[in-house]
């Protein structure tokens, strides 16, 4: 749990907790929610209707207005319980985006549909720029007081279940390769916007985005034009927090489904958990699950100790730390499951599924490696 958690805190991680355990609690009933894919919008909805979209949603756009330790205590539970709602992390993301840039009309529009269940998606990457956003080629100029977009976009997560799509396009040259890069809010059914998922181990979660003379009009345009890369930045502590979050809480179910099954499985007349080998193994695994939980939730605080500050040392560090170590524990709780690890049946090379991929979205690890030695003026 958190550093020091209120009573507040408390309840609602109970409550959620318990909403989970009913509703996503064993495998009939994610296998049920996840027929389509990895987000179901009936459970969806039910948060929706419990008013938990809009944690992090200001009051007056409908939200309830809590801060990153709620969001982060929000999303672990998501990722222990494994709550089919992917849709819900890009959302959250371009939600804080357009509360700090958008217009009051977007604000108006957006934010409170967010709480009812909107799905929303960020299209960045590219086929040739993917850590380097500076890279970016496709392009948005104006024309007939609107904007015609041009070019291709991909590893777009949610847009095939999104209603807006926060774009990133290029509308400059001028300057440094950041510059002339604008965010736009596009209509998920826009004309001129082709869609076509790509087939991943994860199902159906990303999406090659293909442009072709799409019409936005004028007040598409999230923020300043050509400021996008100043408005990325603004959103890097969300992003990463979101992600460390997730994985915390998967990393938590991957230690707790493998202690579980090592107390139960007996080889040589006892339990294999009493095994020194696995003991040991598991011990260090308890450890590591102490130190990223403190390193999570402590830049929890921080963050909201400090809102609008940046803090780009630590939230690298906690998004490093709880991904690697999400994906250590799920690979070796395969290992100890034996060969039951790699059956569906056990739900571990689910969980190994979930985590190999979140060290590298949302920045690399070699990425958030470079950002922290940076910050130590290397």
């Amino acid at each position: 749990m958190a550093l020091r958690l209120t009573e507040g805190q408390q309840d609602f991680v109970s409550a959620f907790g318990a909403f989970c355990r009913r509703e996503v609690g064993d495998r009939e009933q994610r296998a049920k929610l996840t027929k389509d894919g990895p987000h179901s919008r009936e459970l969806y909805g039910k948060l929706a209707e419990l008013g938990w979209l809009g944690i992090s949603l200001p009051e007056e756009y409908g939200g309830s207005g809590q801060g990153m330790v709620d969001l982060v205590l929000f999303l672990e539970e998501t990722g222990y319980w494994r709550a089919p709602i992917t849709g819900f992390t890009t959302t959250i993301i371009v939600a804080a985006a357009i509360e700090k840039f958008g217009s009051e009309e977007q604000k108006r529009t957006l934010l409170p549909a967010v709480g009812n269940g909107s799905v929303l998606a960020i299209s960045m990457s590219e086929p040739g720029a993917g850590s380097d956003v500076g890279a970016l080629t496709c392009r948005a100029e104006k024309r007939d007081g609107g904007w015609v977009v041009n070019g291709q976009k991909t590893w777009c997560s949610n847009a095939h279940i999104a209603d807006h799509i926060l774009l990133v396009a290029r509308t400059g040259t001028d300057g440094g390769k950041h510059d002339g890069l604008t965010m736009f809010m596009v209509p998920a059914d826009a004309d001129g916007l082709a869609m076509h998922g790509i087939d991943t181990m994860g199902g159906k979660e990303v999406n090659d985005l293909y442009f072709t003379d799409c019409v936005l009009p004028a007040d598409a345009v999230v923020g300043v034009e050509g400021q996008a890369w100043g408005q990325l930045m603004a959103g890097l502590n969300l992003e990463r927090m979101i992600l460390a979050a997730v994985m915390l809480g998967t990393a938590r179910r991957a230690f707790d489904d493998t202690l579980a099954y090592v107390k139960e499985r007996k080889q040589f007349g006892r339990p294999v958990g009493t095994f020194q080998a696995l003991r040991h193994r598991l011990a260090d695994h308890a450890v590591e699950l102490e130190c990223t939980r403190l390193l999570v939730h402590d830049v929890a605080e921080k963050i909201d100790e400090n809102p609008g500050k940046l803090f780009p040392r630590e939230a690298s560090m906690a998004k490093l730390k709880a991904t690697e170590f999400a994906k250590a524990m799920a690979l070796d709780g395969m290992q100890m499951h034996g060969g039951y690890g790699y059956a569906t049946e056990y739900g571990m090379e689910a969980l190994l599924r979930a985590t190999v991929v979140s060290t590298v979205y949302g920045g690399t690890s070699e990425v958030q490696r470079d950002i922290i030695g940076k910050t130590y003026g290397l």
